[in-house]
């Protein structure tokens, strides 16, 4: 299960994927597997307690919010996946410590790559690293013997397992047939065959399952049996998903629809309808937080509310001609692209956000899910791309006040990368939260959120670095990080290019372009920056801007969208 249980530890993921530093996430992933095997499914633990425990900072964010011990373990399973998935790999020869791959520690405990999943869970630590040009998941020789000499019985017992041979699977097939026949369910049968056969109920059922899936016509629990289930209908959303995008990129290697029903025994109008249903719950689960207006329900005022923002026009003269002071960094220059909205300007984007928010929530209290029309999840699509367009105005125009802010905070031997990332997601939440009514001026309130952030995060750092001196902190600092974005965006194209294709379709045709350029996305070969340059007629320094703020982009769609990129 790919999902989130809590929606609290969902949006902490999110935000410690995009906006922490690789150092802190590498330490994130470290806690949450600690405190992994200390939680128990019978107890709640408070929300601020898992979130210090695992990001050492203390947040003021769901004061009252008791998460489950059973849901707690879930959703930090997840963390670590996707935190992990958001690194960028390391070349293995280039690891401090050394590393096995997956298959020699399968080989050197004679377990299957399944059960050390199910190891990671307990705690076993893992990274990505890049094998022969390949990113696979590394597993530190030291974590594996602490893990192995903490959890003996757990080892011994994965070794002795054995896999199914041909003729045990006949047998599970020919005594699944007859309970079949004497009105067992899938589950209540492979649990009698397990005991008989000495066997786990998951190895039997996942058998009979495949079977199924490769013998449809001799299936013996077919999915026409009954109503679809609701991992049956995800199944059948994201097929569908990923045949749009195949069409898209003019690779239609997925399935069609036509396949998808003939799959699951249904018709092609059924298949559409299972997608419209999976795509409505979606929408009806998303939570909505905005600020409200009366005149957002006054008709006569919706066009001017939702109308084209004052002064646009020589807004986007201003745009096309901004250049960035002489002082900023190269790689800094794009937060100078946009220029700063006037008070009223201001006020409108503001209105036009929350009134889009108001019109989404409206529409979301009243589809039903089983009967949504194709024309209610294209109307929720448009308000939903209108919030984000809104959104993402407010915060490039405002995105300098984190660097202005960040200069003054900036100490002696400190990242200002570091600083510009945590002072981002402040912003970001000040747009949320701001109430435009009343008349304030929003740089006002956003450096207040930055400073109050700033105020608390720094000193924080600081200690953590104090309390964990090695004594050779002077060789890490002068190290440099050779992992740049660009090795992140590959590792993520090798493992799902046609879900980071679906993510270009965000950005700009030359930004998209010089990306696909740069990593070879298309099939081609890589280009160096000095080849792009001559193709569009701009120097390299401008073709690297291009590929660093579009792989920025990249990371924040795949988060907004809670797009899986491995």
């Amino acid at each position: 299960m790919n999902t989130f249980k809590n929606q609290a530890l969902k949006e902490l993921t999110e935000q410690q994927t995009r906006f922490a530093p690789v150092a802190r996430r590498q330490l994130q992933i470290a806690n949450a597997q600690k405190l992994l095997t200390e939680i128990e499914p019978g107890k709640a633990y408070p929300y601020q307690y898992v979130c210090f425990r695992v990001t050492e900072f203390r947040s003021d964010a769901h004061p009252d919010l008791l998460l489950s011990g059973e849901s707690l373990k879930h959703d930090l399973a997840q963390f670590v996946r996707r935190v992990e998935r958001s690194l960028p790999a390391q070349p293995v020869e280039q690891t401090v410590e050394p590393m096995l791959t997956l298959d020699e520690v399968s080989q050197k405990f004679n377990v299957s790559t399944k059960t050390i999943s199910r190891w990671r869970v307990k705690g076993l630590a893992a990274r990505r690293v890049k094998v022969n040009g390949r990113s696979q998941l590394g597993f530190p020789t030291a974590a594996v013997e602490k893990f192995v000499a903490e959890h003996k019985v757990l080892v011994e017992k994965g070794a002795r397992f054995s896999h199914l041979t041909d003729a045990e699977k006949e047998d599970i097939l020919k005594l699944a047939r007859e309970l079949r026949d004497a009105g067992g369910t899938l589950t209540e049968v492979s649990k009698k065959i397990a005991s008989q056969l000495h066997r786990s109920p998951e190895a039997v059922r996942y058998t009979i399952k495949n079977f199924d899936r490769v013998h449809p016509e001799g299936a013996l629990y077919p999915h026409t049996a009954g109503p679809l289930s609701e991992a049956a209908k995800q199944e059948i959303y994201m097929a569908k998903r990923q045949h749009e995008i195949d069409l898209k990129n003019a690779n239609p290697a997925g399935d069609t629809v036509s396949a998808i029903a003939k799959r699951f025994g249904r018709t092609r109008t059924s298949m559409y309808r299972v997608v419209n249903e999976v795509r409505a719950k979606e929408l009806v689960q998303q939570p909505i937080d905005y600020m409200y207006n009366p005149d957002f329900d006054d008709p006569s005022k919706e066009a001017e509310i939702a109308g084209e923002m004052p002064g646009q026009s020589e807004f986007d003269a201003k745009r096309a001609g901004k250049t960035p002071p002489k002082d900023v960094p190269p790689h800094m220059a794009h937060l100078y692209e946009w220029p700063l909205l006037t008070k009223e300007q201001e006020q409108h984007v503001f209105r036009k956000m929350n009134f889009l928010k108001h019109k989404l929530h409206q529409l979301q209290s009243a589809i039903d899910p089983a009967r949504a029309t194709v024309e209610e999840l294209r109307k929720a699509e448009q308000l939903k791309q209108g919030i984000r367009d809104t959104r993402d105005v407010l915060i490039n125009c405002n995105q300098r006040l984190v660097y202005a802010q960040a200069k003054q905070k900036l100490a002696l031997g400190e990242n200002i990368d570091d600083l510009v990332s945590d002072g981002n997601l402040s912003l970001m939440r000040a747009v949320e939260k701001f109430d435009y009514a009343r008349g304030n001026k929003f740089s006002t309130y956003a450096t207040w959120a930055i400073m109050k952030n700033f105020a608390r995060s720094i000193p924080d750092a600081k200690t953590h670095k104090q309390r964990y001196m090695t004594g050779h902190d002077e060789l890490f600092e002068a190290k440099a990080d050779i992992r740049t974005d660009e090795q992140e965006v590959l590792a993520l194209a090798d493992q799902a290019r046609a879900r980071v294709n679906r993510l270009l379709d965000h950005l700009d045709a030359r930004t998209r372009e010089v990306i696909r350029m740069r990593t070879g996305l298309d099939g081609s070969e890589e280009m160096t920056l000095e080849q792009i340059g001559q193709h569009f007629g701009i120097t390299k320094e401008r073709v690297r801007q291009i590929n660093v703020r579009g792989m920025k982009m990249l990371r924040e769609w795949a988060a907004k969208e809670n797009v899986e990129v491995p």
